[in-house]
């Protein structure tokens, strides 16, 4: 079987690798397409430490191959989107809507593969840079054979990551105002999560200059050139303070919320600085461990700002992924356009170079 491998020092395309049958709960399902997230990337360089060898890929569709003997939500022949969220389902968590606070579903590795005949872990519970992967029944959600996979699988990370922190965890309300840090993958599906939420103003920004187009067609109503000056500043004149109103110290003036895609302490900063009085930072992009942001806490105190933490979209993906499709199906969310390259496996490196050099909404590798 093909795949691609996390060798400790790097990655490699192989045909090494066999997989498991599936267990009682579990569910065998043939890739079809696979989105490359930077999370992958995470690995590669180290940001994510994770053990070797390992099968990576957390964003991925396909077809059922095999179920459990216990198994009876999904059957072969089914079209599934597979959700990295292998929670328990019967935990406190689960059963009041928050699988993303589930334990067990944290550090959730198992070793379904072999690879040149020793064994090998799985990556995010999932493993779709392979042509087969084991799942739990739980991650594997059904869905309309209508949705191409190369659109489909991006619903399975970037999408329910950015328009989940939209709707789930933000719950923006129609009117109010939004700074998206960081136009990739993630930030694009939280500016159409802001669109579809109503949000008056809807300011992206990025260092890159040249996905003010994207970031428009997603929809965003204005774009900040983060490598051209003071972003802050100039949000704050696309979104200014009540001039009726006493300025003070506190910094008035911004947008109510911000939401950090990249996961750099310096622009989450900039997310925090960025906010009107009562507004609210949402921390998505992911940074080394042990990483900090300083703050002074009376500019949060004095006038209810706040930061979250935002993991997956808070997504509860036996919903979400159906609402996302629904969605798609309606015209209403915008899945086909994210994809700007598409490469069989052997092409993954040139994927990641497109994705440094900022070319990519979303690569997929087709299996």
């Amino acid at each position: 079987m093909r795949g691609i491998v996390y060798t400790g020092a790097d990655v490699e395309v192989t045909d090494k690798l066999e997989v498991n049958d599936p267990g009682p709960t579990q569910v065998k399902v043939k890739i079809v397409a696979a989105g490359v997230c930077h999370s992958d990337l995470s690995v590669i360089d180290g940001t994510i430490p994770w053990k070797a060898p390992s099968v990576l890929g957390h964003e991925g569709a396909g077809i059922v191959e095999a179920v459990g003997s216990e198994v009876r939500s999904v059957k072969p022949g089914d079209h599934v989107v597979i959700a990295t969220i292998a929670s328990c389902g019967t935990c406190r968590a689960c059963n009041t809507g928050h699988p993303t606070w589930c334990i067990r579903s944290l550090g959730n590795v198992s070793t379904p593969f072999t690879f040149d005949g020793e064994p090998a872990s799985n990556f995010a519970a999932a493993s779709v840079f392979a042509e087969y992967t084991i799942v739990s029944e739980v991650q594997a959600v059904p869905i309309s054979k209508k949705v191409p996979f190369s659109s489909a699988c991006l619903i399975g990370c970037g999408v329910l990551t950015g328009v989940g922190a939209v709707l789930n965890r933000a719950r923006v309300q129609p009117g109010e105002t939004a700074a998206v840090f960081g136009v990739g993958g993630v930030g694009l599906n939280v500016i159409q999560g802001l669109r579809l939420s109503g949000a008056s103003r809807i300011v992206a920004v990025d260092t890159m200059a040249s996905k003010e187009a994207l970031a428009m067609q997603f929809g965003a109503t204005h774009f900040v050139d983060a490598s051209a000056g003071d972003a802050v500043a100039e949000i704050k004149k696309i979104v200014p303070h009540n001039p009726r109103a006493v300025s003070g110290a506190l910094g008035p003036g911004g947008v109510s919320w911000a939401f950090d895609c990249v996961g750099h302490p310096a622009v989450l900063r900039n997310a925090l600085d960025v906010l009107d009085w009562g507004g609210n930072a949402v921390a998505i992009g992911i940074p080394a461990r042990g990483t900090e942001v300083a703050v002074d806490v009376n500019s949060l105190a004095y006038v209810d700002r706040g930061l979250l933490g935002c993991r997956y979209g808070s997504s509860r993906p036996q919903h979400d992924i159906p609402l996302m499709v629904e969605l798609y199906l309606q015209g209403k969310l915008m899945l086909d356009e994210l994809v700007t390259e598409t490469r069989p496996l052997e092409g993954f490196r040139e994927i990641v170079e497109d994705m440094h050099a900022g070319k990519l909404a979303r690569g997929v590798l087709t299996l």
